[in-house]
């Protein structure tokens, strides 16, 4: 595999489309059928098999549909706290904790006011 981030972003997708095409073709799914169940047209289909991905809503229509969208699961999970940044995220909640205001109040036991 190349090193990602020596190719252009034109390489890039054309690599995507490549894989893309490679995963149909070992499902034995034709581009008419997969474009129909990923509800796009064929026409788009084939642009991003070359590797001209111009709408996102596109390309996970193609992955959901080909069942690789867990390649995107990184991207959408919540990263996991180390134990001493959990430890410091709870002792700064502790400390920062909200106080009552402390009002002014005349004789009377009712607040000043400026009226």
């Amino acid at each position: 595999m190349d090193n990602i981030y020596i190719l252009t972003d034109t390489a890039i997708l054309a690599k995507i489309g490549e894989k893309l095409k490679s995963i149909r073709l070992k499902q034995n799914i034709t581009q008419q059928s997969l474009a129909e169940a990923a509800n796009i047209s064929l026409s788009t289909l084939k642009s991003i098999e070359k590797g001209n991905i111009r709408s996102f809503d596109s390309l996970l229509r193609i992955m959901r549909t080909l069942g690789k969208l867990d390649v995107l699961q990184p991207l959408i999970e919540d990263e996991q706290l180390s134990p001493s940044e959990y430890y410091e995220m709870v002792k700064s909640s502790k400390t920062m904790q909200r106080k009552r205001a402390v009002g002014r109040l005349n004789s009377k036991n009712t607040e000043e006011s400026e009226w």
